[in-house]
């Protein structure tokens, strides 16, 4: 218990720093500062990450990367040819796709970056995926992910929960998932 605990601050710590910084900070930066191996450091962004927090890596380090809007965790079923309308209809009324996160009973939490912001993105998506080995992540979860959606208002993400709705993805969040953010 107390070393989940630490683990807790020790993260809310890593957010702090990366909030407050400058310029990115390295792993090794983060590990120095909190006592901690690289590797360590490593697992508590993965953390970060699937709880929502946009950190980024990049060449010279860690950046945590603030949306410039409104954000909402909204929960969708569809099948794997309707991804690509899915993601139209998100990018076609101003919001942006900044993830894809499932809630698998025995793995966990699991959570991939999109960054789908346009039609060219969910194109270049797309393709990717029929030209990959990879299948899609809500595959284990028959269907069922997360995305977190990013616009620049309440208002814009209301309109793209009522058109997900209507075409019949948006899928209602059982009380277990209310802690999912």
């Amino acid at each position: 218990m107390a070393q989940s605990q630490a683990g807790s601050t020790r993260r809310e710590g890593v957010l702090d720093a990366l909030r407050t910084a400058s310029a990115p900070l390295s792993g090794a930066q983060l590990a120095r500062r909190f006592g901690v191996s690289r590797q360590v450091i490593v697992q508590d962004v993965a953390l970060l990450r699937t709880q929502g927090h946009p950190i980024e890596a990049l060449h010279a380090g860690y950046v945590l990367k603030e949306p410039a809007g409104c954000v909402r965790l909204v929960k969708v079923r569809h099948s794997e040819d309707q991804i690509e309308d899915e993601m139209c209809t998100v990018v076609d009324l101003g919001g942006a796709l900044l993830d894809t996160v499932v809630n698998h009973r025995v793995y966990g939490t699991l959570s991939a970056p999109l960054n789908v912001r346009n039609r060219r993105d969910v194109a270049r998506f797309i393709e990717d995926m029929r030209t990959g080995v990879s299948s899609p992540l809500s595959r284990v979860t028959d269907g069922y992910h997360y995305h977190h959606i990013e616009a620049e208002s309440e208002a814009v993400l209301d309109e793209i929960e009522a058109a997900l709705a209507r075409k019949g993805y948006l899928a209602r969040r059982l009380p277990y998932e209310n802690d999912l953010r």
